[in-house]
């Protein structure tokens, strides 16, 4: 199961080629003025990329101003704003922009502004690696070495013969991998993309006793000189030096000792401590902040309060506060005055910022309603202490009450807001959290016996290190067992709950739990480019990517604010002028106020019960809480787009080999048609086949070695000419003869004549759902292989339960039609379409989407690829290949069906919360501002005084998040846990 996990290195890259997923931000760059498109391409030159926290952004209007500001300034490419973690992430060109400009053009808006990390990254130039198998000789790395040269946009290759390898320098903008894996197949050999990219891992480092500029650079200049570092970045400010680097050739503790045994050997070097700059650091702060301000707001409110509607009440007391200072101004009236002072313009002084910043960038938001409301009220509230004090017969109200727990009552919103939006990124610091703090290094002799033994920090593990695990411990990079046998619990990051059996040469994944033996492991992915690493990086970026749906809530915020700004004053003119030409009764008009009183409170609840956080937060909320809770249960899900089209899908169609089987093919009958030697034909089948990486050919290998005497240590018959054919088979010469091993299209195809046991024997193994190879020997068909492949458990269970659920199952396998009509059968899918090749299957689903359906995609193989990317949802089951995970747009951990159910039903779970979020928020605006407005008034004399309207604003954002988060107790369908297990042993 967790047998390719370590292939999700590839998640989270950036896609390339036509195998890339639909794209989550908009990709066409914001060219600088003055360039053409074509100049810019090549004058823009390398690409940078910032990550900025973005403190008091309270909705999606505020992320409206900050996008706007990013994308007025030259060579901006694209700016993604994440009101939910307060992030912008903003990809440029440095030659037209900085970093300090975009950070000061942010301050410019009105939010606090840090950056969290940068880096520039040539995008003209990526180097990809790529498996070739088939290669015997020079001649053939020259030959594939000429036809890659020949293709336009290749700078430089190199094949090597030893490791069967292929690095290709090339300009992504002029031609794809998938073109360079094409022209190696073109040339006859088997071609399987490694990376795609250039395989970099980065870390900071923090030095002790430098003091100089001239300290720095010497160790720059050290570190520069070590192989396999790429960049150094420093900070003497900082004490920071920052890293880029290949981890197959250094490492951490490399860095570390060139650092120390500088100079005179006085700098001390370690891991820069976390927190500086990241997501977490900068939330705690921003509820410290608004926890401060609550507290300091209730020491001036609470004395507000209580003068104004308790101490009234009280005979004694009253009399005290309604004793005239100076003409009518009684003591209360300059008490409450003094008190919310303050609270207006000290306290709030974060709503003044943010609205003239808005304002002066042509957007309004929600601190705009709140400043004005506010001022309406103290303003007025001023205006009554000066005519008092100025009048001998004014008897005017104050509203010092009203601004001053207005904005009490706000900060306390957005304290509880901040605390809940922190609770819905608890699955990434669970997931970051799985990383142990230290490990235990081993140093090996020669032999492999245990010199020594030293407990490191984690991060410091280096490629290749061997690392010991003791029973209780989590494993601490991702690697292979080379000693020692145990049972691994790697629930934690597939979402399986069974311990997995781990022995020598299985790989572990780090993060996972070692159960009851010690393992010794030997680290093959460290850093950035271990799973978990990866897993965390794809959930980041999933809860950053808007879903579709959120357009609307950040259309309607564009006119929301200066809407109810209007609505507010119009509130206040109709109570006005109604009051001025008495259209009601004077009784109406509450003892202490006057019309114009009556109207501008009126006024002012229509301004601060209108929320538009509630909106803003209504989907990025849930999105954020379901692909946690995806990435808890093994349920990868790359973003927004991914989880809105999954609750549509109403058909799904399924790859057969390994997805809906065990992918783990085995030969179990053989027939021989000629008197031909038995042992000489196995050698002759395992000699051709061994070239191939295909799960069939494999599994022929596999069968020819229980032939052996020599088991393992064993050495094949050369194969010349090998060629691969995809969908079909594979032909060599082998001994001088003419091998030709594959389907009976392929015989067809090249004129070999089929005979009657042949055509019989295919017959038979078709209906029992087995795959046919027939072997051809110098054009004749001197035998058969019956492989078959077991179905997965509980496949037809899940097949059963997607049709419950109103959703479509078909089968497109490129395998022949009997053995595919019997496995779907056997599953319980009535429609059924064999022998596809993968454009093929990609047709299939395009015919499928005309049709009217919403298509999901569900595979493991490069075949599957070119489906995936066309279907609305494409799924990839976990063990499968690279180039498989990276085309979907969802990927199941665990391998299994039930995984595929759980993500849709999810997704509908989620979408569920969404549109109650937004049934909420448009719920309490369109109910809240006419209750605001008066409209209840003539009929029951209810109102809402201004401090219970912002209140209550408060209370619906608070609301929003927390039915976001009722998703953190999702539970997959009961159904699933009634699902029969059956275990499947292959011999």
């Amino acid at each position: 199961m967790a047998t390719k996990l370590l292939a999700l290195a590839c998640i989270g890259r950036e896609s390339h080629g036509n195998l890339s997923p639909r794209p989550h931000y908009p990709s066409m760059p914001n060219y600088p003025k003055g360039l053409s498109v074509q100049e810019s391409s090549v004058e823009l030159g390398s690409e940078a990329k910032a990550v900025f926290s973005v403190m008091g952004m309270t909705c999606s209007a505020c992320a409206g101003s900050v996008e706007k500001a990013i994308k007025r300034l030259p060579g901006i490419r694209e700016a993604v704003i994440d009101v939910l973690n307060n992030k912008a992430q903003v990809l440029f060109y440095p030659s037209f922009v900085n970093v300090e400009t975009i950070r000061e053009t942010i301050e410019d808006v009105g939010f606090e502004t840090k950056l969290i990390e940068d880096g520039i990254y040539d995008r003209s130039t990526q180097v990809c690696r790529i498996r070739i198998n088939g290669m015997t000789c020079t001649s053939c790395t020259s030959t594939i070495e000429s036809a890659l040269q020949a293709i336009r946009g290749v700078q430089m290759v190199q094949v090597a013969l030893a490791t069967k390898e292929a690095e290709i320098h090339y300009d992504p903008k002029i031609v794809s991998y998938n073109q360079l894996v094409k022209t190696i197949e073109d040339t006859g050999y088997e071609a399987m993309l490694i990376s795609s990219g250039e395989d970099m891992s980065k870390i900071d480092l923090k030095i002790d006793g430098v003091h100089t500029d001239h300290s720095m650079r010497a160790i720059k200049e050290s570190l520069q000189a070590l192989p396999g570092v790429q960049d150094v970045n420093m900070s003497l400010k900082d004490n920071k030096i920052s890293l880029s680097y290949k981890p197959e050739m250094t490492g951490p503790r490399t860095f570390i000792n060139e650092i120390e045994s500088t100079g005179s050997r006085s700098f001390k070097a370690s891991i820069y401590p976390k927190g500086g700059g990241g997501r977490e650091t900068h939330r705690e702060e921003e509820i410290r902040q608004y926890y401060r301000s609550f507290l300091w707001s209730l020491v001036f409110t609470i004395p507000v309060f209580l003068t104004s509607m308790v101490f009234m009440y009280i005979p004694g007391i009253k009399r005290g506060f309604d004793t005239e200072v100076v003409n009518m101004l009684t003591v209360g009236m300059f008490l409450r005055w003094v008190l919310s002072t303050p609270v207006q313009f000290i306290i709030g002084r974060r709503f003044y910022t943010g609205s003239y910043k808005a304002l002066r960038h042509g957007s309004a938001n929600m601190d705009v309603l709140i400043a004005l409301g506010t001022n309406a009220a103290y303003i007025y509230s001023v205006y009554s202490v000066l005519r008092a004090a100025t009048s001998k017969d004014f008897k005017g109200t104050d509203f010092f009450e009203t601004s001053a727990m207005l904005i009490s009552f706000i900060l306390l919103g957005k304290y509880l807001e901040v605390l809940a939006k922190g609770k819905t990124s608890e699955a990434i610091a669970k997931l970051v959290d799985l990383a142990p703090e230290t490990a235990t290094l081993l140093t090996l002799d020669d032999e492999g016996n245990v010199m020594s033994e030293e407990e490191i920090d984690s991060q410091l593990i280096q490629k290749n290190d061997v690392i010991k695990v003791i029973p209780g411990a989590k494993v601490a990079s991702d690697g292979f067992v080379i000693w020692g046998q145990s049972h691994v619990n790697e629930s934690m990051i597939t979402g399986e709950a069974r311990p997995v059996a781990k022995r020598k040469g299985d790989t572990v994944i780090g993060g996972t739990l070692n159960v009851n033996g010690v393992l010794r492991i030997k680290a093959t992915r460290v850093g950035s480019e271990s799973a978990l690493s990866q897993i965390v990086r794809l959930v980041e970026s999933a809860q950053l990517a808007k879903a579709p749906v959120q357009k609307f809530a950040d259309h309607i915020s564009k006119y929301f604010v200066p809407l109810v700004i209007i609505f507010s004053f119009s509130t206040w003119l109709a109570w006005f002028l109604a009051g001025k030409f008495h259209w009601y009764p004077e009784s109406w008009i509450p003892f202490s106020m006057d019309d114009f009183e009556l109207a501008l409170q009126f006024g002012i609840s229509v301004m601060v019960i209108a929320c538009p956080c509630a909106l803003g937060l209504a989907t990025p909320t849930a999105v954020m809480v379901g692909t946690g809770v995806g990435a808890t249960q093994g349920v990868l899900i790359k973003g927004g787009q991914a989880l809105e089209s999954a609750h549509k899908v109403n058909c799904i169609v399924f790859d057969k080999t390994g997805t809906l089987t065990v992918g783990k093919p085995v030969v179990i009958d053989k027939r021989l048609l000629t008197s031909m030697a038995v042992q000489d034909f196995n050698e002759l089948i395992a000699a051709t086949e061994v070239n191939s990486e295909h799960p069939l050919a494999k599994a022929i290998v596999e069968y020819a070695k229980k032939f052996r005497e020599d088991g393992e240590n064993l050495a094949w018959p050369e194969a010349q000419d090998f060629i691969s054919i995809t969908g079909h088979g594979v032909k060599a010469i082998v001994r001088n003869k003419e091998i030709i091993i594959g389907n009976k299209s392929l015989m067809l195809d090249h004129n070999i004549t089929i005979p009657l046991d042949a055509e019989d024997i295919l017959a038979e193994a078709e209906g029992k759902a087995q795959t046919s190879i027939l072997v051809s020997i110098d054009r004749e068909v001197v035998g058969v292989l019956a492989i078959s492949d077991p179905l997965k458990p509980g496949a037809e269970e899940a097949i059963s339960i997607l049709s419950t659920m109103k959703i479509r199952s078909i089968m497109v396998t490129g395998d022949n039609w009997g053995t595919a009509n019997s496995i779907a059968n056997e599953v319980g899918i009535k429609t059924v379409v064999a022998e596809a090749k993968p454009e093929q299957k990609a047709e299939k689903v395009k015919e499928l989407q005309a049709l009217g359906y919403t298509v999901a995609m569900v595979g493991d193989g490069i075949n599957d690829s070119p489906a995936l990317v066309a279907a609305d949802v494409g799924m990839a089951i976990g063990a499968g290949t690279d180039i498989a995970i990276e085309a979907a747009d969802i990927v199941l951990m665990k391998s299994n069906l039930e995984d595929v159910i759980t993500a849709i039903d999810l997704s509908r779970r989620t979408f569920f919360h969404i549109r109650l979020n937004y049934f909420w928020a448009l719920g309490y605006n369109v109910i809240g501002i006419p209750i605001a407005a008066g409209i209840l008034f003539p009929s029951t004399r209810f109102r809402l005084p201004p401090w219970i309207a912002g209140a209550a604003m408060a209370a619906s954002s608070v609301s929003v998040v927390c039915c976001s988060l009722l998703l953190k107790y999702y539970r997959r369908p009961k159904k699933l846990d009634k699902l029969e297990m059956r275990g499947i042993k292959i011999e």
